[in-house]
């Protein structure tokens, strides 16, 4: 029997927990490698990232490079009814804690979807082919829906789960970086 998106969450958050720190590092740095050596990420010149939370595939190292690239870094902060916005994320960017836990800027320069070049999206669970389970909301799928440009996700390979079907409205991811 199929798991709910619910449950598959709860699976991805726990398997996640469960990644040895050691372990969890050194896969990091090779999906960083593979997200570095891509053409899409050498030739964008402004990513949309989040700023990842202790579970998740590290994005500082992804940030600090891409600002040494002289690449513009913008996250995203949650709005009404489901919706986001990615602002710029400077040295005086402030970043205030969202009701979700996550830290969002408050005092940024707003990009337009068209102005990303590339946007790494976040995720709990994949499939090999691109679908992905987030942390719930549907802010990513509604944001990619008027999103025109490259997407990526950095994965590791025990995210990866083809048990389950997209529904309608999951927005497909063209690349995945995994280890």
């Amino acid at each position: 029997m199929k798991q709910t998106k619910a449950q598959l969450r709860q699976l991805g958050v726990q398997t996640l927990k469960n990644l040895a720190p050691s372990e969890k590092a050194e896969k990091e740095r090779r999906i960083h490698q593979k997200l570095f050596s891509n053409s899409a990420f050498q030739n964008a010149q402004t990513i949309g990232i989040t700023l990842a939370n202790e579970i998740e595939v590290a994005t500082e190292p992804v940030i600090h490079y891409a600002k040494q690239q002289h690449k513009k870094i913008v996250i995203p902060k949650t709005l009404p009814k489901r919706q986001m916005a990615f602002y710029e994320l400077t040295a005086e960017t402030v970043l205030e804690r969202s009701s979700f836990g996550v830290l969002e800027p408050t005092n940024s320069p707003l990009f337009l979807p068209e102005q990303i070049d590339l946007l790494i999206v976040p995720g709990l669970i994949f499939t090999k082919s691109g679908y992905r389970i987030g942390f719930g909301g549907g802010y990513y799928d509604r944001y990619l829906q008027q999103y025109p440009n490259q997407t990526a996700s950095l994965v590791f390979t025990e995210q990866l789960n083809d048990e389950w079907s997209p529904e309608s409205f999951d927005q497909k991811i063209q690349q995945l970086f995994i280890d």
